[in-house]
C-alpha cells in the first residue's frame, strides 16, 4: 500500500504578504507581483491541499485521509498584520453554534468564528522575525507609561485596575480621545525617526508604520496601543513560540513556519483591513502578564530536533540532514514534510518521491519513511498527538 504522497498546499494571497519569499519556495512565477502570505497545507475546508498518487493521479488529501487536527502553513508577513486573540475549544464550540443559529453567513467578512475549533499555534522562524507576544510584565509595563510622556495617562489606570481594565480602556476608548492621545506621540517619534534612523527593536519604529499602514480618514488606528503594553520579540532564524488561546499577539515582519489547530478563528484588534470586533476580543484576551518562553528546540536524534508544545493537536520538528546521508523513521501519525532547503529522495516501501525546495510529501500513520540526502536538505516534520484513521 502507497505510504507517501506528493502533496500541494494552497495558496493565500492577503494583501499583507510578500512577493517573493513564497513564489521563490515553490518555485512559481509571479509577474503581476501578487501578495503571497500564506501557503496552507492540510485538510482545511478553507484550504485543501491535493496530492498525487502513484498512478499519478491528482486527489484532495480527504480522499486519503481523516480530517488532521493539524494545519501547518508557510507565511510572509510584509505588512504588519493584526492584534489577534485565538479561543479556547470550549469557546470556539459555543460561539461557532451561536452565529450558526444567527445565520451570519460563514463567508461573510463580519463572521468572528469560522468553525469550532480552537487555534493554539507554534511558530518557527525562517528569517530574522518581530512579533508581538501578551502583555509585559508589571514592572516592564510601568516603566513603558513612566517613560513614554503620551501614555502617562494610562498609567493610573493599570495600577488601579490592572491589565483587564486598562486594555479595555484603550480598546473601548472613544476616537477623538485615541486620536488626542496618539498624535503628538507619532509626531514626536517622528522627529527621533529622522534623527536616529529606523530601529526594529524599538516599538516606536512599528508604531510609525502602523500610523502608516492603517490610519484612515484622520483617525488613529487604536491597535498602536498594543504596540506598548505587548512584548515586542525579534526571532532569529530556527527560533520558536508556542501561543495558547487567549494570548494577544502580532505579527509584524518576517517570514515563518507555522502550525496550529486545524482552525481559522481569529478575533482582531487592530493593525488590519479586517474585520474588528472589540467585545468579541475582549470576552476571549487573557489580560495577564506574559514571560515569553523562545524555545531553539529539543534534540531527538542525531538529525532532528523537536518543538515541544502543551497540546496534543500538532507537533513540529526539523530535520536536518546534512551529516547523515540516509536517515529512516516511522510516522507515528498522519504527517507532512516540507523540505525549505537542500534536496533529497523520499521513499516508503512502494514509492519515491525526488523531493525539492519548496514540496512537501503527505505520509500515512505508520509509514517508514526512508530519506536519501542529494543535497545538505532541511525538513520540517508536522504530526500531532491526535489519533487519526486513515
Amino acid at each position: 500500500m502507497q505510504g507517501i504522497f506528493l502533496l500541494n498546499g494552497t495558496v493565500k494571497h492577503y494583501d499583507w504578504g510578500g512577493h517573493s519569499f513564497i513564489p521563490g519556495l515553490l518555485g512559481v512565477p509571479n509577474p503581476g507581483s501578487r501578495p503571497f502570505a500564506e501557503y496552507w497545507m492540510g485538510t482545511h475546508h478553507l484550504g485543501m491541499s491535493q496530492v498525487e498518487n502513484i498512478t499519478g493521479e491528482i486527489l484532495p488529501l480527504s480522499a486519503v485521509t481523516a480530517p488532521l487536527p493539524y494545519l501547518f502553513k508557510v507565511l510572509d508577513v510584509r505588512d504588519m498584520l493584526s492584534i489577534q486573540v485565538h479561543p479556547s475549544k470550549k469557546e470556539a464550540e459555543i460561539e461557532f453554534a451561536r452565529e450558526n443559529a444567527e445565520n451570519v453567513p460563514l463567508d461573510s467578512p463580519v463572521r468572528n468564528y469560522k468553525d469550532n475549533n480552537h487555534k493554539p499555534e507554534l511558530m518557527v522562524a525562517l528569517s530574522d522575525f518581530w512579533l508581538l507576544h501578551g502583555f509585559k510584565p508589571a514592572e516592564d509595563l510601568i516603566d513603558t507609561l513612566q517613560h513614554v510622556p503620551e501614555l502617562n495617562v494610562l498609567l493610573p489606570v493599570f495600577l488601579e485596575k490592572g491589565y483587564s481594565g486598562l486594555y479595555r480602556y484603550v480598546m473601548e476608548m472613544l476616537q477623538p480621545e485615541v486620536d488626542r492621545i496618539l498624535q503628538p506621540l507619532l509626531n514626536n517619534i517622528k522627529k527621533i525617526y529622522k534623527e536616529n534612523g529606523p530601529d526594529k527593536n524599538d516599538e516606536d519604529f512599528w508604531a510609525l508604520r502602523a500610523a502608516s499602514n492603517f490610519n484612515k480618514k484622520g483617525n488613529i488606528d487604536r491597535g498602536i496601543f498594543s504596540i506598548y503594553l505587548f512584548n515586542l520579540l525579534h526571532l532569529k532564524k530556527g527560533e520558536a513560540i508556542f501561543q495558547d488561546a487567549g494570548v494577544p499577539h502580532a505579527y509584524l515582519e518576517g517570514q515563518n513556519i507555522e502550525i496550529m489547530a486545524n482552525s481559522d478563528n481569529v478575533l482582531r484588534g487592530g493593525l488590519t483591513t479586517k474585520n474588528i470586533d472589540v467585545k468579541e476580543l475582549l470576552k476571549h484576551t487573557k489580560c495577564e502578564a506574559t514571560v515569553p518562553e523562545v524555545m531553539g528546540g529539543d534534540v531527538t536524534s542525531s538529525f532532528e530536533k523537536e518543538y515541544r508544545v502543551p497540546v496534543p493537536d500538532f507537533r513540529l520538528s526539523r530535520l536536518d540532514i546534512s551529516k547523515e546521508k540516509t536517515v529512516s523513521f516511522r510516522t507515528n501519525n498522519a504527517e507532512i514534510l516540507l523540505l525549505t532547503e537542500g534536496e533529497g529522495l523520499v521513499k516508503d516501501e512502494t514509492a519515491y518521491i525526488h523531493l525539492k525546495k519548496g514540496q512537501a510529501v503527505f505520509c500515512l500513520p505508520g509509514t517508514t519513511v526512508t530519506i536519501e540526502k542529494i543535497a545538505n536538505a532541511v525538513i520540517f516534520r508536522a504530526g500531532s498527538s491526535v489519533h487519526i484513521s486513515e
